[in-house]
């Protein structure tokens, strides 16, 4: 019986020679998967509004490793810039991580409209112009892998206990945004994937730092507790590069099993 594992296998998740873009790599998530990226061989190119954040990332990873470019990611001009500035300065761009994302609060009754708009913004409007820009250089080529975080918020509502019209709304959306671009770019070698972290720490999930919610999610979590950051590491890597070679429109959820409650 043929090896079901081989040497190949494991060079599929080699990112050697690659060129990413992370947005929102500021902090949290995204700072989180530029490293991974940065340590499974690839340049990236980190982008975001908190440009000192930015910088001191860049400098920790090495500059003939990363750029930062401070980008406001709801601007299509500036996004088209990033794509740009990418491959002015790697050559070429082979994985785009949408993650950049914010988080609104509150009953809807009580939600104005400028802040659900604020929210749809970032967290969907962004994520097809990053794919957009990011299609208009990797489409010729014939290749790239684009990665959209989502959310297990995309699955169902949060509101027990987080009633947050104006981030599940978007969060669903990418789910669906992901479906149609993996199906209409697939054929032309672009691959368009997602994940949907669960419960993990970050600036956004400032509840994690009260026991009485820690305690809800970890109740209502099979494996009974939140996730650690390299928990998504696995996903990324295997979404962006050559190892998920024959997978498009999926959003996978790293969640500890929350989304089977």
């Amino acid at each position: 019986m043929a090896a079901i594992f081989t040497e190949s296998t494991y060079l599929q998740s080699d990112l050697n020679g690659r060129v990413a873009i992370v947005t929102g790599a500021s902090s949290g998530l995204g700072a989180n998967f530029a490293r991974v990226l940065a340590k499974s061989g690839a340049k990236v190119v980190l982008a975001g509004r908190r440009a000192e954040r930015l910088r001191a990332l860049a400098d920790e990873l090495g500059a003939d490793q990363a750029e930062a470019v401070p980008t406001d990611v709801a601007d299509e001009a500036a996004v088209g810039l990033l794509v740009d500035r990418a491959v002015d300065r790697f050559g070429r761009l082979d994985v785009m991580v949408n993650n950049a994302g914010v988080i609104d609060g509150g009953p809807a009754e009580m939600e104005s409209l400028a802040d659900f708009e604020r929210v749809i913004r970032v967290n969907l409007t962004a994520v097809f112009i990053g794919c957009r820009e990011a299609a208009r250089v990797m489409l010729p080529a014939g290749r790239g892998s684009i990665v959209n975080i989502a959310s297990v918020a995309g699955f169902g509502s949060l509101s027990e206990r987080y009633p947050l019209a104006g981030y599940v709304a978007p969060k669903s959306g990418v789910v669906g945004l992901t479906r149609e671009l993996g199906a209409q770019w697939a054929a032309r070698g672009v691959r368009v994937n997602a994940i949907a972290p669960g419960w993990f720490p970050s600036e956004m999930t400032g509840q994690l730092q009260d026991p009485r919610q820690v305690n809800w999610i970890e109740r209502r979590t099979p494996m009974g507790r939140v996730g650690r950051l390299e928990e998504l590491n696995g996903a990324l890597v295997f979404l962006a590069s050559d190892a998920s070679s024959f997978v498009v429109g999926q959003t996978v959820a790293v969640d500890g099993g929350w989304t089977l409650r």
